[in-house]
């Protein structure tokens, strides 16, 4: 009988490798990791988990036009490989990358009947004008990048050719976690500013443009990385399809995400207030909120790790990779 195999694409990444980790500790290790490596530290992420086979995202890819025997040994598929750069200019690449990619997994596995799981954005929210429900209509959503807008169209056409209802959709919001170094400008400002506090002693955050918001104040729902990978690993192994936000459903300030990191770090508080990029007004989102009753009505047994003890484990772990 031939193995079965799940799939985890993007599996060197942040929530990837985490979700790898996670299977892993539940008994899993015929796992089949795609992603695409390049020359970035990425490879790391590799290294702290057991798979059975790694394969580059175009070779990978280019299964699908000329056939190979392990696609039928797929038996569900967490397809979080994409580009995750919210500032990144190339459409024709973030089309390329986060709409046709998905689209091919997400035909293959409909067909095949197989669990298939996909990285949505909360990006596809835009302003938030229309609210952060993930039961109301996505028709109106109105991304501010051309990121959000490549992930609302996989949502949009999985909707209008009538799969939505095969698949679990995740709108993720602020992750953050152990993973992420290879992520460049995209780090979370746990990293960034962990590195900012130990080299200068401040952080430095964006100056606020709305007089609604002071300084510091712009909100986020921030996410653990382990925690995103448990609600992922939930909903794919009960089947729970459909579209849902990912957070905890709890909006915090900068400010407040700068203080954990400042008393995980045993540093007194010293932010600095900076103009945000020309490039990045008009793009920035001054709060997002996941609304979570929709997982929450699935069952989801686990709960959420707060703020200032993720920040404080993550330090941990960062202090102890430093030693």
């Amino acid at each position: 009988m031939a193995k079965k195999l799940t799939l985890v694409t993007g599996g060197a990444g942040l929530i990837g490798s985490q979700i790898i980790e996670d299977l892993n500790q539940n008994g899993n290790t015929d796992i089949l990791v795609v992603d695409h490596l390049g020359t970035t530290e990425k490879w790391k992420n590799l290294q702290r988990n057991f798979f059975l086979d790694y394969y580059e995202k175009d070779k990978f890819e280019s299964m699908f036009d000329v056939g190979n025997s392990i696609l039928n040994e797929i038996s569900e598929i967490y397809h979080l490989g994409a580009c995750s750069a919210t500032t990144e200019k190339d459409a024709t690449y973030l089309m390329q990358n986060n709409f046709h990619y998905t689209k091919k997994l997400a035909e293959f596995a409909v067909a095949k009947n197989i669990p298939f799981l996909y990285a949505s954005s909360a990006a596809t929210y835009g302003e938030g004008e229309f609210g952060y429900n993930d039961n109301a209509p996505i028709e109106n959503l109105k991304p501010l990048n051309m990121y959000g807008y490549s992930k609302q169209l996989f949502d949009l056409y999985a909707k209008k050719i009538g799969i939505a209802d095969k698949l679990v959709g995740l709108k993720y919001f602020n992750v953050f976690g152990y993973g992420e170094a290879h992520k460049g400008e995209m780090r979370s400002l746990v990293l960034k500013g962990y590195e900012q506090i130990r080299d200068t002693g401040k952080l430095k955050l964006f100056k606020s443009y709305k007089p609604e918001y002071k300084d510091g104040e712009q909100k986020r729902d921030f996410l653990y990385v382990k925690d995103a990978s448990k609600i992922s690993i939930y909903l794919l192994s009960e089947r729970k399809y459909g579209l849902y936000n990912v957070g905890r459903g709890i909006a915090e300030t900068w400010n407040d995400l700068a203080n954990a990191l400042f008393a995980s770090m045993d540093k007194p508080v010293n932010i600095e207030y900076v103009e945000m990029p020309d490039s990045l007004k008009g793009k920035y989102q001054y709060y997002t909120c996941a609304e979570m009753e929709k997982i929450t009505q699935t069952g989801y047994p686990f709960g959420y790790t707060n703020l200032r003890d993720a920040v404080a484990e993550y330090i941990h772990f960062l202090l102890e990779e430093k030693n």
